[in-house]
């Protein structure tokens, strides 16, 4: 005798259009879920370009191009290696000094957005110290594959940006943003977005690494001589250009502004 499946069993029905509120449900439900069981409720995030490498892939690339690079290719590409670098650098020091606050599970944990670029130089910067590291990766075209160095139960695969995006900001106390292309700007003006906009409650610390980069990028001082942002506006903002330098002003910062650990409770909004 047939019998149908359960409507919460039925694959061709969760994959309709018809459900597309319970896939949506579940990208917030499952992480929060997770979240909960590993205790993690402060994060500092990374956000960056996929497209950089670290100093040695950079040199193979430069190495194995054919035809070769012009010199202002590959000075470019060893220059973007750098940023690779610092920021597995800072997720290193960042990572330790979190780990020291309580015992050994970081409080404020890396997180990424899960791919390739800055984002693995996050993720590897917190393995180098011994320290767990969270992925939020997206399903694209492309098939951006999660890094290596994600800790494995703390690596989500989302199909809704939007979703991703709640679970950057959702648990952020602090976002560094290295040099990227759009995904970075989309993801950096919404964040600013909501500071200005009071939509976020929490203090989130906004540190900008790359001041040559961003400056050039970002023309916020045009934006307000023409009247389209507040000079306060600008408050949300820092730069920072060398690893040791936005590690002191994120711990600095941090410690005033989330002295105390809230051990296994996820932030009320």
């Amino acid at each position: 005798m047939f019998r149908p499946p359960k409507a919460y069993r039925n694959l061709r029905f969760l994959s309709s259009p018809q459900a597309r509120g319970l896939r949506i449900l579940s990208e917030y439900i499952e992480p929060l879920a997770r979240f909960q069981k590993e205790k993690v409720h402060d994060t500092i995030v990374f956000f960056g370009s996929a497209r950089v490498a670290d100093r040695e892939q950079a040199r193979q690339t430069i190495a194995a191009a054919r035809p070769p690079l012009s010199k202002a290719q590959a000075a470019r590409l060893l220059a973007t290696a750098g940023y690779y670098e610092d920021a597995r650098e800072l997720a290193r020091l960042l990572t330790e000094w979190s780990m020291s606050l309580s015992d050994g599970k970081a409080r404020f944990v890396v997180c990424s957005g899960g791919g390739p670029g800055i984002m693995e130089a996050a993720n590897r910067g917190a393995a180098d110290a011994g320290g767990r590291s969270i992925g939020l990766n997206i399903s694209l075209p492309f098939e951006q594959l999660p890094n290596p160095y994600i800790t494995p139960r703390l690596s989500f695969e989302f199909h809704y940006f939007f979703m991703r995006k709640y679970w950057f900001a959702y648990l952020s106390k602090a976002l560094i943003v290295f040099p990227g292309g759009f995904g970075t700007l989309d993801e950096l003006m919404e964040v600013l977005t909501l500071n200005q906009t009071g939509k976020i409650k929490k203090k989130i610390f906004v540190l900008l690494y790359g001041k040559e980069y961003w400056r050039e990028i970002l023309n916020l001082d045009a934006m307000v001589r023409w009247g389209m942002i507040d000079e306060h506006d600008l408050q949300f903002l820092q730069f920072a250009d060398q690893p040791q330098q936005a590690f002191k002003q994120l711990t600095e910062w941090l410690t005033i502004n989330y002295p105390n650990d809230r051990e296994g409770a996820l932030p009320a909004r």
